[in-house]
């Protein structure tokens, strides 16, 4: 695909199956959202595939200001980075993500709801992507400060008493996002000594 292309198709894309779901019959749409949800019985049972189509289901349409967000972070990557670089890191967000959060409620042990939970959405890829964005930010105190911002963000619903397992997942797909800036940084500043 062309430059700056991926985000709006995949963006139209999962806004569009979910206006497909919204037209379905209550338990034929919970089935299908069960069926692509990361949730511990899934992944427990091989349903590897989830990983993947999990990020191409929400369960209900985007509400605008955030399909806008999605636009907006998905856009920029890929014209800084490249689609590649960008699904890349959306990949590694939301499969890193959702590996973490499982291993975590798997030694968690927890009830049958939460093993069945419908757990499906954009949100840890898009929380990397606008993590690994930091990178693009000028050198110095800003890219640190935005960097503590977000994690400060992110962290607070976490430490709440009413927090739930995607609390969790959203910090760990910024902290892997973060990551990858802080690579994207090392190869730049080795770039520019060795340069």
């Amino acid at each position: 695909m062309t430059p700056l292309l991926m985000g709006p198709v995949y963006a139209g894309g999962v806004q569009l199956g979910a206006w497909a779901l919204e037209r379905l019959e209550p338990a034929e749409r919970t089935r299908i959202l069960r069926g692509c949800s990361t949730n511990v019985d899934n992944l427990a049972a091989g349903r590897w595939d989830t990983l993947v189509s999990s990020a191409f289901v929400v369960e209900e349409p985007m509400p605008l200001a955030y399909a806008l967000l999605l636009l907006a972070v998905l856009g920029y990557a890929e014209y800084a980075y490249g689609a590649w670089w960008t699904a890349g890191v959306f990949l590694l967000g939301h499969a890193g993500a959702t590996l973490l959060v499982y291993g975590g409620l798997r030694a968690a042990r927890p009830g049958a709801a939460t093993r069945r939970a419908v757990d499906v959405g954009t949100s840890y890829g898009l929380l990397a992507v606008l993590g690994a964005l930091t990178s693009a930010l000028p050198f110095g105190s800003a890219r640190w400060t935005v960097r503590a911002g977000l994690l400060a963000l992110s962290a607070r619903p976490v430490a709440a008493r009413t927090r739930s397992f995607t609390d969790a997942g959203h910090l760990a797909a910024l902290v892997l996002g973060i990551g990858v800036s802080l690579a994207v940084d090392y190869r730049c500043r080795r770039h520019i000594f060795d340069g």
